[in-house]
């Protein structure tokens, strides 16, 4: 019985922030003069189309890519500001060796891929080290770094140096990758959806193996819970923080790839960016797991995608950012509350459970 309350309040607080969520936009959208049940479900029903539902997964990739890497900071409140940094300059790192070099297409994308982690990694582990070693706070400098990658990728990329300037185009850019380094379509009824879709199984899978099944996953987890009792049963705090920064910004440096090798080929000056606080967005509405991570993105590309319906409504798409924005706050409000419910339920059961031994 009491797991069945415990799975309910679970329950209860996604289907809360949906419902408000829901709340919300009806509201905006009668504020604007549309009519808020025909315009939602107008958008539902483009969303729900089979080649929107194949694009919406295209879109969710980098979305997830960026997710479990916030979530892998997230289990030792470390809050990974830097992830549009790390990814930034390992798509570029990526670029600019996976255009150098000519090798057989299985090892090309290992190549790629070993790059891309490495240079996450090594751009996120300065973060971590500066926070082991001087305790500078992780959320200023990644933030910090940010604005070190865009300089620097900016100061790399000019035709000076690993730049290309095509002729009556402002947008410079790296020298394209070969073919080898392609990651081919999924042929689909509906559409191509991106190969890199098993990359990010295999990452999301993997996160979810370490986190649940070894050693330095439960450390990590302990830590997360609480830092005193981690370090009474001697678990090292430090090195699981640099640790962890390392392994999230070597996580970030593969959600570049799905754009990179699957249709720009190289980098340039418009590659994508902001997807940082994306990631943040997608961990918290998946409460950092896996799975959960998996459906915060579906369901924030999916609002992107359907947004596109709005304007033939006459509605602006922007209510869709205030769609996300109060179901990330709802969710947030929504856990704070089962857990604190949670908290009365074990409470009393304590209580009952005393008094049964007293009397």
């Amino acid at each position: 019985m009491a797991r069945l309350r415990g799975a309910a309040l679970l329950l209860a607080a996604p289907a809360a922030a949906a419902f408000l969520a829901l709340v919300v936009a009806a509201a905006v959208l009668a504020a604007a003069g549309a009519d808020p049940g025909t315009t939602l479900l107008d958008a539902l029903a483009y969303g729900l189309r089979p080649e929107t539902l194949v694009a919406v997964v295209n879109k969710a990739i980098p979305y997830y890519l960026a997710g479990i890497a916030a979530a892998v900071g997230f289990h030792l409140r470390l809050f990974n500001i830097g992830i549009d940094g790390q990814y930034r300059l390992a798509a570029f790192a990526t670029a600019v060796v996976g255009a150098g070099v000519a090798l057989p297409a299985p090892l090309h994308l290992a190549l790629i891929a070993g790059v891309a982690l490495v240079a996450g990694a090594a751009w996120a582990a300065i973060a971590g080290l500066l926070y082991v070693r001087r305790g500078v706070n992780v959320v200023i400098s990644t933030i910090m770094l940010n604005a070190v990658a865009t300089g620097l990728i900016a100061w790399l990329l000019s035709p000076e140096r690993l730049g290309r300037l095509a002729p009556g185009s402002n947008n410079v850019t790296t020298a394209t990758i070969a073919e080898s380094g392609w990651i081919p379509a999924i042929p689909t009824p509906a559409g191509d959806l991106n190969g890199l879709v098993l990359l990010a199984a295999l990452a999301g899978a993997g996160y979810g193996f370490v986190l649940n099944r070894t050693t330095i996953g439960f450390e990590a987890r302990t830590m997360g819970f609480s830092e005193r009792a981690a370090t009474v049963a001697g678990i090292r705090g430090p090195r699981l923080a640099f640790l962890a920064m390392a392994a999230s910004g070597a996580i970030a440096g593969l959600v570049g790839l799905p754009q990179l090798l699957g249709s720009s080929h190289r980098f340039g000056l418009d590659f994508p960016a902001g997807l940082a606080f994306t990631g943040l967005s997608v961990a918290i509405l998946g409460r950092n797991h896996p799975v959960g991570v998996a459906v915060g993105a579906f369901v924030w590309a999916f609002l992107e995608r359907s947004a596109q319906v709005l304007d033939l409504s006459g509605v602006s798409k922007e209510i869709v950012t205030i769609l996300q924005a109060v179901i990330v706050l709802s969710i947030v409000v929504a856990y704070e509350l089962v857990r604190r419910a949670r908290t009365r339920q074990e409470r009393r059961a304590v209580a009952r459970a005393v008094e049964g031994t007293m009397a």
